[in-house]
């Protein structure tokens, strides 16, 4: 009887679990499905404009000294940013996992906060923008926008709807990676900086609705996990 029990409860708790994880898929897709509509239904009074033309500082990261992982660069005061952190971020680069000492900055680049990261080695074509002052390999490019005629964010959520472009220009090799000459060729639609920072406002809205979502869903999902837990822990004492 206990086991009939069980095996219903546990069907019905992975039943709930499913359609959970797949509400919060749906809810991730809507923003990217929004992001991407923005761009593909672009107005007729949109500018074609490399990366290079919007920026005040356009460049790869740098780490010169060899081997770079020398114990003698590290543990400063200055954030490295690796790709894997672009990659781990939404939107902004909030952590770091390693820090240059001032040997290491004088082989590398301070860049500034508001500094727009684009992976272009093995996870590539990964954005974030710098929430501090950081510096980063030269498996990153750094792109400071000029922001009298541009929008960081803007500049941000364009790269983020063209990542599955940018990223098939760097298939066909046994490490996938990209150059700077994809961004030093590549044309992106900008609108005016007023519908710039319009579009932002959208975004930034839709953002934080999803992600409130995305916490209720999470919760729920580890809520059930708990259930299921107890369940079990309540049947081996013999409980039920």
């Amino acid at each position: 009887r206990i086991i009939t029990i069980l095996d219903r409860t546990f069907k019905a708790i992975d039943q709930a679990k499913t359609n959970t994880e797949q509400n919060l898929k749906n809810a991730k897709e809507l923003f990217e499905s929004y992001l991407n509509r923005i761009f593909e239904e672009k107005g007729d009074d949109w500018e074609e404009k490399t990366l290079k033309e919007i920026s005040e500082d356009f460049g790869r990261g740098k780490s010169k000294h060899r081997p770079r992982n020398d114990k003698n660069l590290y543990d400063g005061d200055y954030p490295f940013i690796q790709t894997g952190d672009v990659r781990n971020c939404e939107h902004y680069i909030t952590d770091y996992s390693q820090t240059y000492n001032d040997t290491g900055l004088a082989q590398s680049k301070l860049w500034p906060t508001g500094t727009i990261c684009i992976t272009i080695a093995a996870n590539i074509a990964e954005t974030g923008i710098l929430s501090f002052d950081a510096c980063f390999p030269d498996s990153v490019i750094g792109i400071v926008v000029n922001t009298k005629i541009t929008n960081v964010d803007f500049v941000e959520y364009l790269l983020q709807s063209f990542k599955v472009n940018i990223q098939s220009l760097g298939k066909g090799s046994a490490q996938e990676n990209i150059n700077m000459g994809t961004f030093e060729e590549k044309l992106f639609p900008f609108p005016s900086i007023q519908e710039q920072r319009q579009i932002v406002q959208q975004l930034d809205n839709l953002s934080a609705g999803t992600k409130k979502v995305e916490l209720i869903l999470q919760q729920k999902l580890d809520s059930l996990k708990e259930l299921k837990t107890s369940i079990l822990q309540k049947a081996f004492r013999g409980e039920l």
